[in-house]
């Protein structure tokens, strides 16, 4: 049982960036700002944003909790948490600069700090389960994804 409570904890810990962020996305019609927005034409549809973040916090979820329950001591663990934390303040600063302030280029930057972190996690990662290495890698893709999308909307407006 405290295995299970332990899995949810970290599921619930990696979900919260993106909790924060729904305070600031736009939902359907109803933001004006990022609707009149130059997309690039590799932009999905709002429902395809949904179901990606929903599963690649499930992942870092997933991480995160063989992170913990790897045998190592808790602060030799420390690294891993401290890059963890840091992706997380940044996956929720990158929503609060986007569509919160509406300061693309600082959400860019943004960005390029959260791929660079999110790559030095699954490296500090690897040498505690490498599966839990691997469950970044998604994630990296997507930011790296999102990076393309945020630099042609700073482009083209």
């Amino acid at each position: 049982m405290k295995s299970f409570l332990i899995f949810v904890m970290a599921v619930v810990i990696s979900f919260l960036p993106g909790i924060f962020g729904v305070f600031f996305t736009p939902h359907g019609g109803n933001d004006l700002w990022y609707n009149e927005l130059a997309k690039s034409v590799l932009t999905p549809d709002a429902w395809v944003f949904s179901v990606a973040w929903s599963v690649l916090y499930l992942l870092l979820g997933i991480s995160l909790y063989l992170i913990i329950r790897h045998s190592h001591s808790r602060q030799s663990k420390a690294p891993a948490y401290a890059l963890f934390a840091i992706q997380m303040g940044l996956n929720a600063l990158w929503s609060y600069l986007f569509f919160g302030l509406h300061f693309v280029g600082a959400a860019l930057l943004c960005l390029v700090a959260l791929i660079g972190i999110s790559i030095w996690m699954a490296r500090v990662f690897q040498s505690f389960n490498k599966y839990a290495s691997y469950l970044v890698w998604p994630y990296v893709a997507w930011l790296c994804f999102a990076f393309w999308l945020n630099g042609v909307m700073l482009y083209l407006n």
